[in-house]
C-alpha cells in the first residue's frame, strides 16, 4: 500500500503577518502625507479659524453650567442676612408656656356642677368668657413691670446698632520719644504743650497748672555768676509830684534763674511817692538800704564782660547811671520775633510771659527777681536764633568797615 502523504500546514507564518501589518502602517503614511501635500490650504485654514475665536468667559445664562447654577443656588441663603429671632426663639417655650397660663382666661372644669341633683351640661363658650370684672391696680402694675423686663430682655439680646456716620479717627498723637528725661526739661525746651505730653505718656499726673516759680528758675541749677545775667531795677517818685524817678532796689539773676544780687538803696532826696502798687517799694524797705554808690559799683563789676538781658534794659542802666556795650545787651522788649507773635510794638513784660511763657507774672505789686527771671526765660527759649542773628549781623558791619571806601589806584609813572 502507498504511503498517505501528510498534508502540510497552509497557514501564513508570523513573520508574513507581521510584513502585511508593517507595509499597510507605510501605506497609511504615505497617503496622509499625499493629502498634507495636495491639500495644504485646508490646515491652515483650520489653524487660523482657531486663533480667530479665543474663548471667552460666558455672559448668558443658558451658557452656564448646571453645575455653576447648583452653586450659586447653595450660596444664595449664606449671603442673605441672619432673620432677627423672633420672641419665641428668645425666650423658652417653658417661660411662655408659664406667663400663657398668668395672663391667659382659667380653665374650664373638667367636671360639670351639680344644680339639685342634676347635672348641667356646660358649654365650652360659657366656660371660656372672660369675667367682665376690671381689672385692679395691682393686676395692672404686674403686667407693666412683666412687660419692661421683656423689653429689657429683647434689648439685651439685640446687638448694639454702629452709628451711621462711622467711627471718627482720632487725632494724631505728638510723638515725644525722649527716654529718662525730665517733663519739666521737656517743658523748657519745647514748651508748656510738649511737656504736657511727656507726662501723660510717662503717666505723671498734672494735679495743678505750674507755678512761675517753676517755669522761671530750674531747679538744682548752677547759683553762681553766669557769663550772661539778667537784671531789673525798682523806682521811687521824688520831687513835687513824685514825677522823677530813683533807684529803690537792683535785683540780678543768672542764667539758669537764680539770684545772685538782690538789694535795696538808700535814697539820697526825700520821696514824696513809693508806687507801692506797682513797685512793691515800702518805707522801711529802703530806710536800711546800701548807699546808692556801694550799689552802682558792685554792679558794674558784676556787668563788666558779660551779656546783659533786660526788659527794656536801657530804663535801669539809665537809673544807675551806668553804661554797656550795645552788641552785649539782649532786650526782651525790642526782639522782633517777640513783637511779631504777640503783635505788638512794645510788648510789656507780662504780656510776653503770658503769650509766650503760659505763666502770669506782675498780677500785683511788682518784684524785680521775678522781672528779671521772666526775661532771662524769655531770652533762654530763643538763645541760639538770637544770638545767630546778632552774630550775622556784626559780622556784615565788621566786613563792611574792613573793605573800605576803594579808591582807584593810578599806576606808577615809568
Amino acid at each position: 500500500m502507498a504511503k498517505a502523504k501528510v498534508k502540510q500546514d497552509q497557514s501564513p507564518s508570523g513573520s508574513a503577518l507581521g510584513k502585511a501589518a508593517n507595509s499597510q502602517k507605510q501605506t497609511k503614511k504615505q497617503k496622509k502625507k499625499k493629502f498634507w501635500k495636495n491639500h495644504p490650504k485646508i490646515a491652515g485654514k483650520t489653524s487660523e479659524a482657531k486663533t480667530l475665536f479665543p474663548l471667552l468667559p460666558p455672559k448668558q445664562p443658558q451658557e452656564f453650567s448646571s453645575n455653576w447654577k447648583a452653586l450659586q443656588e447653595l450660596l444664595k441663603p449664606k449671603l442673605n442676612p441672619a432673620a432677627p429671632a423672633t420672641p419665641s426663639e428668645k425666650f423658652p417655650k417653658k417661660d411662655q408656656k408659664v406667663s400663657e397660663k398668668k395672663n391667659g382666661d382659667p380653665e374650664p372644669p373638667k367636671s360639670t356642677p351639680k344644680i339639685n341633683g342634676g347635672i348641667t351640661s356646660v358649654t365650652p363658650k360659657e366656660a371660656k368668657a372672660p369675667s367682665q370684672a376690671p381689672p385692679t391696680k395691682a393686676v395692672e402694675v404686674k403686667k407693666e413691670k412683666k412687660r419692661k423686663i421683656k423689653a429689657e430682655g429683647t434689648e439685651q439680646l439685640d446687638p448694639p446698632k454702629k452709628p451711621q456716620g462711622g467711627t471718627q479717627p482720632e487725632p494724631p498723637k505728638v510723638d515725644i520719644w525722649f527716654d529718662d528725661v525730665d517733663p519739666d526739661d521737656i517743658e523748657a525746651a519745647l514748651g508748656p504743650e510738649a511737656g504736657r505730653i511727656a507726662r501723660e505718656m510717662q503717666g505723671v499726673t498734672e494735679t495743678a497748672p505750674p507755678t512761675a516759680e517753676k517755669v522761671l528758675v530750674k531747679e538744682k541749677a548752677f547759683e553762681g555768676l553766669t557769663r550772661t545775667v539778667a537784671m531789673d531795677c525798682e523806682m521811687v517818685g521824688v520831687g513835687l509830684d513824685g514825677e522823677e524817678s530813683m533807684l529803690a532796689r537792683v535785683s540780678i539773676v543768672n542764667l539758669f534763674g537764680k539770684c545772685v544780687y538782690d538789694k535795696y538803696v538808700r535814697p539820697t532826696e526825700r520821696v514824696t511817692d513809693y508806687r507801692t502798687a506797682v513797685s512793691g517799694i515800702r518805707p522801711d524797705d529802703i530806710k536800711n538800704g546800701e548807699a546808692f554808690k556801694d550799689v552802682q559799683a558792685e554792679v558794674a563789676e558784676i556787668l563788666r564782660g558779660r551779656t546783659l538781658v533786660g526788659h527794656a534794659v536801657h530804663n535801669d542802666l539809665k537809673i544807675l547811671f551806668l553804661d554797656h556795650p550795645k552788641k552785649a545787651i539782649r532786650d526782651t522788649q525790642k526782639y522782633k520775633p517777640f513783637k511779631e507773635k504777640v503783635k505788638s510794638g512794645r510788648p510789656s513784660l507780662k504780656l510776653l510771659c503770658e503769650k509766650i511763657l503760659n505763666v502770669k507774672v506782675q498780677t500785683g505789686e511788682h518784684c524785680s527777681v521775678q522781672d528779671a527771671q521772666a526775661a532771662m526765660r524769655l531770652y533762654t527759649m530763643e538763645k541760639k536764633c538770637w544770638e545767630a542773628a546778632i552774630k550775622a549781623k556784626y559780622a556784615g558791619v565788621t566786613a563792611a568797615k574792613a573793605k573800605g571806601p576803594q579808591k582807584d589806584k593810578q599806576p606808577p609813572a615809568q
